[in-house]
């Protein structure tokens, strides 16, 4: 089987591309994540996972698009609807690509972290998996966490140390969290 993975960042690819190609899946990653500030920030995810994918010969393709203005724009007084938003524009476009390019379905890195909301990854990749007639692969990834940041650390990884939005970012420094 043929699956489209949407990668984050490396370190969150490590466990999730482990369990998929354990089961037997040939995995292509996709990288889209326009929602990442400061660009610093996108970039070094971008190199970091374009040095992971060539040591694990991933094929990966570079949606390498850096639109924080847009991602600013959705979620300006809607704060605490961000998650869905960001979710919903990745999964949507994950869910295209797959479909394009003939996968036999989709998933994503962000069922493997425990900082993520992950019944509403699930219910989105759901309801892409009907929009456009691809399936989900579901998996509750959060128990390989230890594993994966283990083995980025042994592979000396960029770890970053927030989702990769304006808003996580700010909850890092401050300290608080968004619920």
């Amino acid at each position: 089987m043929k699956v489209l993975l949407h990668i984050c960042c490396a370190p969150c690819s490590i466990y999730p591309l482990e369990v998929l190609e354990g089961e037997g899946c040939r995995v292509f990653g996709f990288f889209f994540n326009p929602n990442i500030h400061p660009y610093q920030e996108y970039r070094l995810r971008l190199e970091t996972l374009q040095r992971f994918a060539e040591h694990v010969a991933l094929e990966v393709i570079y949606r390498d698009e850096y639109d924080v203005v847009s991602f600013l724009r959705e979620v300006v007084f809607r704060e605490t609807q961000r998650c869905y938003y960001c979710y919903h524009l990745r999964l949507d476009a994950a869910a295209r690509l797959a479909k394009k390019s003939h996968m036999d379905a989709f998933t994503t890195t962000l069922l493997y972290s425990k900082r993520q909301k992950h019944e509403l990854i699930r219910e989105l990749g759901d309801e892409m998996s009907h929009r456009h007639g691809i399936p989900f692969v579901y998996r509750d990834l959060r128990q390989g966490w230890q594993v994966g940041v283990q083995q980025s650390k042994e592979l000396n990884l960029y770890r970053q140390q927030y989702c990769g939005c304006i808003f996580s970012e700010q909850e890092r420094f401050l300290g608080f969290d968004s619920e």
